[in-house]
């Protein structure tokens, strides 16, 4: 079997941590009997500084045909982030309609948590993120620019069909999991989309009996996961609300370099699309010091979508045994010295 892969390294420390990942991709891919085929394509801010434009306008229609794509990370510090947002992640999550958004926090032994207390695998939940519309929809506007009467407008948007998709996949994924499932939301303020959330979640409640429900609003969940991160286990709320849970979530669990993601088109009609949590860093890019084991993870997560489900356990395996080995190289937001191709090189000698 044959994989095609698009790679989009796009920024700052993405660009290093493909670089580095890819000859691990293609080994893993070899040792268990099947083949990737990778094509990379130099789009970003870069592009955009030459260019004007992040991606060409036939971007999506070049990404369609993969089976997958494989992220570094957007950003640019002379750039405004919500252009480098719009001018690429979300045109790809939007057209190839990746509504499920899935971000794994786990503590794993060996990483040390900000937290007093909390030892390997006393951590470990999985945030499932609305992607593709909620408060991330272009809805809106900016009047008046310059005048005293200047006025903007943003609307969040909830279909039915987008917040069904997401619940669904959380219920089901809680059902594999510890059967706990936390619905967050700030309906309490939020009286029409989040209260429309709400009653969905309790829709699809009935079909999953089995899957105890807890409902936090979403300062509460903020601190919980602060007091209480042992305590969660599929956590699953609005594009927003996702986003922010789950950079605590990487935090709590040692690193925003070991957060692993995945944008999931559910139907399988579009290609899904896999990348690191952390962005460009360009405080340290070109250092090569970035941790490339966010990315490994997320590879880890492209081959379980593509039901490589055996070499996705070896990355993922591979990356537990490295870090609960005190004498392994680290990068240093894990408190080493290492650099990035020398943890690579250790996973590669692992394996």
């Amino acid at each position: 079997m044959t994989y095609s892969l698009a790679l989009l390294p796009g920024d700052g420390i993405g660009v290093e941590v493909i670089d580095e990942t890819l000859p691990l991709l293609e080994d893993v891919a070899d040792t268990h009997g099947f083949s990737v085929e990778t094509e990379r394509y130099d789009w970003g801010s870069q592009r955009y500084l030459e260019e004007g434009a992040m991606m060409p306008d036939d971007a999506t229609d070049i990404l369609e045909g993969y089976d997958a794509i494989l992220l570094g990370a957007v950003g640019h510090p002379d750039i405004p982030d919500h252009v480098t947002l719009r001018g690429m992640m979300l045109p790809i999550r939007k057209t190839f309609n990746q509504q499920v958004c899935k971000r794994p926090s786990v503590l794993f032994d060996g990483v040390e948590s900000p937290l007093r207390g909390y030892d390997g695998d006393d951590i470990d939940f999985v945030v499932y993120r609305e992607n593709t519309e909620g408060e991330y929809a272009d809805i809106g506007g900016h009047e008046h620019h310059g005048f005293g009467h200047e006025v903007a407008v943003q609307t969040a948007v909830f279909t039915r069909k987008g917040t069904e998709d997401i619940v669904r996949a959380a219920f089901e994924e809680a059902t594999e999991r510890d059967g706990k499932l936390t619905n967050v939301t700030k309906s309490n303020a939020q009286a029409y989309g989040m209260v429309f959330w709400d009653e969905i979640v309790d829709e699809i409640a009935a079909d999953y009996p089995g899957v105890e429900v807890e409902r936090l609003l979403v300062d509460a969940a903020s601190m919980d996961l602060v007091r209480r991160p042992d305590e969660f286990d599929v956590i699953v709320a609005s594009n927003l609300f996702g986003d922010i849970l789950t950079d605590i979530g990487a935090i709590v669990s040692g690193s925003m370099g070991l957060a692993p993601s995945a944008n999931i088109n559910v139907e399988g009609e579009y290609p899904s699309m896999f990348e690191p949590v952390h962005g460009s860093a360009p405080d340290i890019a070109g250092d090569g010091i970035a941790n490339p084991l966010a990315t490994v993870l997320s590879i880890s997560m492209l081959y379980d979508h593509l039901g490589e489900t055996a070499a996705a356990s070896t990355l993922w395996d591979a990356v537990e045994t490295q870090l609960a080995d005190s004498d392994a190289p680290r990068t240093p937001d894990l408190g080493g010295d290492a650099r990035t191709s020398a943890v690579v090189a250790d996973l590669r000698d692992r394996l």
